[in-house]
């Protein structure tokens, strides 16, 4: 299954699923004040699945001011309601996964005891649950090596790797190649769009610098179970993508 992340219209989604077959990833359910009034937001959320057609669904949780391995209590108190909160409508809406943003900011967050940390916060908020997969994604990481030992700590199956071709294009001078190699046996989840490696552009894929003639067939080879989602903020973008990953065996 192709995803699409909804971050084009409800109309749009409508009619890419009435040509292809197609998922969604929510970004719904990443915004503060949607999660404020989760009641309401999760009833008018079925009513535009149903108008869309959607069948399968995926969610993005939310990132923005949040930190799983924050040394401050208070922020790690927010950071695990804010992260309850996103679990509870993937719960409601039968979702099979929620991605959860690493946090890692180059420069800022402390390498020694950031896996360890983030495991930790994983390993608590898993406990008991079950039912949903939880990705953690690469963002501004400048390595794969942290993610691979949060992958290993965290102890509950229903935790992955969710792997941004893009990010790590752009935000990384790890070339992406490498990337893919050493995050295999860890991804059960897959962001594609393209960029220039200059800046996160979310372009079509095909459009930047990513080597995806190499890339892609080494991720469908060596994470075969992974779901591929496309981030691209036009439906043109998004149909260019598709036609691309199908090519590929996605």
């Amino acid at each position: 299954m192709i995803y699409v992340s909804h971050l084009i219209s409800d109309d749009e989604i409508k009619d890419l699923a009435a040509e292809r077959e197609i998922g969604l990833e929510s970004i719904e359910f990443s915004i503060a004040e949607n999660l404020d009034d989760l009641k309401n937001k999760l009833k008018s959320y079925k009513k535009r699945l149903e108008y869309m057609n959607i069948k399968e669904l995926t969610l993005h949780g939310p990132f923005l001011d949040l930190n799983p391995m924050s040394y401050d209590p208070m922020i790690m108190k927010i950071t695990r309601l804010r992260f309850e909160q996103c679990y509870e409508a993937c719960m409601e809406l039968g979702a099979k996964k929620i991605v959860f943003h690493s946090a890692f900011m180059p420069k800022l967050s402390y390498v020694e005891g950031w896996a360890e940390r983030m495991a930790d916060f994983f390993n608590d908020f898993l406990d008991g649950k079950g039912g949903a997969g939880i990705c953690l994604e690469n963002v501004y990481d400048p390595a794969p090596e942290p993610l691979i030992k949060t992958a290993c700590l965290v102890e509950a199956d229903e935790f992955s790797l969710c792997f941004d071709i893009g990010h790590a294009h752009s935000n990384s001078s790890v070339p992406v190649m490498e990337w893919a190699k050493k995050l295999l046996p860890y991804i059960g989840h897959i962001h594609v769009h393209d960029n220039n490696q200059k800046w996160d552009y979310h372009m079509a894929l095909g459009k930047g610098t990513i080597p995806l003639e190499n890339l892609l067939p080494l991720l469908k080879s060596g994470a075969p179970e992974a779901a591929a989602v496309i981030e691209c903020s036009s439906a043109k973008d998004v149909e260019v993508s598709y036609d691309i990953l199908k090519k590929s065996g996605f």
